[in-house]
């Protein structure tokens, strides 16, 4: 149970100045309501929902996500969409999403969008051909448009998948041919392909593959790297500890970790238990007591990439 924001002013008594107060007023100004928001069913099961990401004077902390009257999900404020699955084929559902600020302060709801989920086909095991031609273009330091053609499938193309460095950074609706990326970073190089998906979660190969370059920004925008990053050796184990990087859009859920320079294993964190603060991870370790590790890690972006390592840590297995 959320609580909400106080309602009363908290008065201290100033020092040296008898009978009188300072009184501190509350936060009760709620953030604006997100804007851009869109739904669009990813298959038979599920519907992939996105926002506009909220402007840094509003003070917005989070994000709820309602279907219907119901609250679905809550995100941290890095993140701007999200894959609602469990729902029932041939359904409409009406979503809306509503912003929260430090005080507990709630936005209006987002104006309604409503999606209805294609029927089921279970006995498709045909994928989608995949979409013929893609381009891209560069549409500001952090931003670039792509645009592909349609694909065709026998029981119909329920969404188009982006995909960049191997990874999904985006759906898009079965109607469009076009979408814009807000998540990259300026002076970088992405490769852009796109998969068709039917209502089975039946997915095409991947279209023709194409690049963009964005152009440089001025100032450094936000690190990539694992902040506060520490690592613990206890009898038969390593913990790991740290603080996500501010991608600016989008949460963290892959880490890839470096032992000795080496990769030796991916983190990865499922829907809804992606921390939105401290991450803690705990590994078993087989090597005998002594052992030294030096370890480092890194964070998978929003926009497909590997973001910059944290700072390294040395430390000596215990039995």
């Amino acid at each position: 149970m959320r609580r909400s924001a106080p309602t009363l002013a908290l008065c201290l008594a100033v020092a040296g100045l008898t009978g009188l107060t300072a009184c501190t007023t509350p936060d009760t100004r709620p953030p604006p309501a997100p804007a851009g928001l869109t739904a669009q069913a990813g298959s038979a099961t599920s519907v992939h929902v996105m926002w506009n990401a909220a402007a840094d004077g509003d003070g917005v902390t989070g994000y709820q996500v309602f279907e219907a009257d119901r609250l679905v999900r809550e995100l941290p404020a890095e993140k701007t969409m999200v894959d609602i699955t469990g729902l029932a084929p041939q359904t409409g559902y009406a979503f809306t999403v509503r912003a929260e600020d430090a005080a507990g302060n709630l936005s209006d709801p987002a104006p309604v969008t409503r999606v209805t989920t294609p029927a089921a086909k279970a006995e498709d095991r045909a994928a989608p051909t995949p979409p013929a031609a893609t381009t891209a273009r560069a549409t500001g330091p952090r931003s670039a448009r792509v645009t592909w053609t349609a694909a065709t499938d026998d029981t119909g193309v329920t969404a188009y998948d982006i995909y960049q460095g191997g990874v999904r950074i985006h759906t898009a609706g079965p109607g469009e041919s076009a979408t814009t990326l807000d998540i990259l970073r300026p002076d970088t190089v992405y490769t852009f392909t796109v998969r068709a998906r039917d209502g089975a979660d039946n997915s095409s190969p991947d279209g023709p593959a194409v690049d963009v370059t964005t152009p440089p920004a001025s100032g450094d925008g936000p690190g990539t790297a694992p902040a506060a990053f520490a690592a613990t050796a206890s009898p038969g184990a390593v913990t790991l500890t740290w603080t996500a990087p501010d991608t600016g859009g989008g949460e963290t859920t892959e880490y890839e970790l470096y032992v000795n320079g080496r990769p030796t294993t991916v983190i990865q964190f499922g829907a809804g238990a992606v921390p939105s603060g401290r991450a803690e991870h705990r590994i078993t370790v087989a090597e005998p007591a002594g052992t030294v590790w030096a370890v480092k890690l890194r964070a998978r972006l929003p926009d497909g990439n590997w973001g910059s390592f944290s700072a390294e840590r040395r430390i000596t297995l215990v039995a």
